[in-house]
């Protein structure tokens, strides 16, 4: 366990606006100001927010590509004695955001970090998603190349929790579309697309819908999307008996995944129910 030292500066991870810039705390403005140094992800970026805030702090640019090279140097700029101020583009830091390793080093070296909270994309999404809350898993952005991306929506499949995405406006149709064909077509859904800004959108429906709706209209194209998807249901009496009946038949002559794909076509049912199904025969 590693222990605080009173005489070293201290790690503030502060949490900045997504968007509307009347979402930062008065406590945030506060330890912005009177830091001697703030690690940003991009100074460009940050200074569209210090700005208006009158806030003239000395700012270090850390991100994926020299976080590893400037931990060490802002280690010793802690262990001097003086404060340092973390933030990101937008929201919460380390959140699908830099600032990672410069975290671990500095409680490994035993200085205290002080998370400074504020908003946050994916709790945002989540509070007026319309689905389970009670719990949902977080996995940040999907793979940009469609194979991986595919495996990697397969691999999630028959997770029960709700499932959260970040997701950019270049790839928006390409991951809705195989986010249906890979978790079920009618699997319920939200995007969350520019929270908080002026154009902020949220709408719910089937994936199968929601592909469509985005596809159709080049403005719901545009900016940041959090992707929410209802976790799988586990029920397999949730199928009628004419899609297990079709399913069991198909099991008998193809493997797994070929028979639940051809199942899927002939019944339109969830291809993540009809999955579960079959696995649940598999085990009998």
């Amino acid at each position: 366990m590693s222990q605080e030292h009173s005489k070293t500066g201290i790690l503030y991870i502060v949490a900045t606006p997504i968007g509307n810039l009347q979402d930062i705390s008065q406590r945030a403005v506060d330890i912005l100001r009177s830091v001697p140094l703030l690690a940003v992800e991009d100074t460009r970026h940050s200074r569209k927010l210090l700005v208006p805030l009158g806030i003239g702090t000395p700012m270090l640019a850390l991100h994926e590509h020299n976080e590893r090279e400037l931990a060490s140097r802002l280690l010793v700029h802690l262990q001097g004695g003086a404060d340092l101020a973390l933030i990101s583009d937008a929201g919460t830091p380390l959140i699908s955001d830099p600032g990672f390793v410069l975290v671990r080093a500095v409680r490994a070296a035993g200085i205290r970090v002080v998370p400074i909270p504020g908003a946050c994309a994916l709790i945002a999404a989540l509070s007026v998603s319309g689905l389970p809350t009670d719990r949902f898993r977080f996995e940040g952005f999907l793979p940009p190349r469609p194979a991986a991306r595919r495996d990697c929506l397969q691999a999630l499949a028959t997770d029960t929790a709700t499932l959260v995405f970040y997701e950019s406006s270049h790839r928006i149709v390409d991951s809705l579309h195989d986010m249906a064909e890979c978790l079920g077509a009618g699997r319920v859904a939200t995007v969350a697309r520019e929270l908080t800004k002026t154009f902020e959108t949220v709408a719910s429906g089937t994936l199968e819908a929601l592909c469509a709706w985005v596809s159709a209209d080049a403005n719901q194209q545009k900016g940041e999307f959090v992707i929410m998807v209802h976790g799988a249901v586990t029920d397999p009496a949730t199928l009628d008996e004419a899609a297990r009946r079709t399913l069991q038949v198909l099991l008998d002559e193809l493997p797994l995944k070929q028979a639940v794909a051809l199942a899927v076509k002939i019944t339109g049912q969830s291809k993540n129910r009809l999955y579960e199904y079959g696995l649940s025969l598999k085990n009998i």
